[in-house]
C-alpha cells in the first residue's frame, strides 16, 4: 500500500529538529525499505521548515502511524500529519 504523509510543524518544531536531526536521519535510514522519499517541505525557498513528506510503501495504514510515531521527530504537540492513500499511475519503479 503506498501512502503519502504530509506532516504540519508548529513554531516550536524548529528547535527540537536542532537537537534531533541526526537521529531522525538515521531513522529514516533504518527504514527506508518502508520510507521510500522523505524531506521537509518549507514555504519558500530558504525558508525555515514548516513540515515534511514522506512517501511510504507499507502494508497498512496503522503501520504507516506505527512508523510515524517511532520517529525522533515526531511529538504531538509540535507535529501533526495527514496520511493519504496514494496510486501511481504507473508501477514501474522511478528513479528521482
Amino acid at each position: 500500500m503506498r501512502i503519502v504523509a504530509i506532516f504540519t510543524d508548529t513554531p516550536e518544531m524548529l528547535e527540537h529538529r536542532k537537537h534531533h536531526g541526526q537521529a531522525h536521519l538515521d531513522f529514516l535510514r533504518a527504514n527506508q525499505s518502508e520510507i521510500l522519499v522523505g524531506g521537509g517541505l518549507r514555504d519558500e525557498n530558504g525558508g525555515a521548515y514548516v513540515g515534511g513528506l514522506w512517501i511510504m510503501e507499507v502494508t497498512s495504514l496503522a503501520r504507516a502511524k506505527a512508523i510515524i510515531e517511532q520517529d525522533p521527530y515526531y511529538v504531538p504537540e509540535f507535529r501533526s500529519y495527514q496520511l493519504k492513500v496514494w496510486g501511481k499511475a504507473f508501477d514501474e519503479d522511478v528513479i528521482i
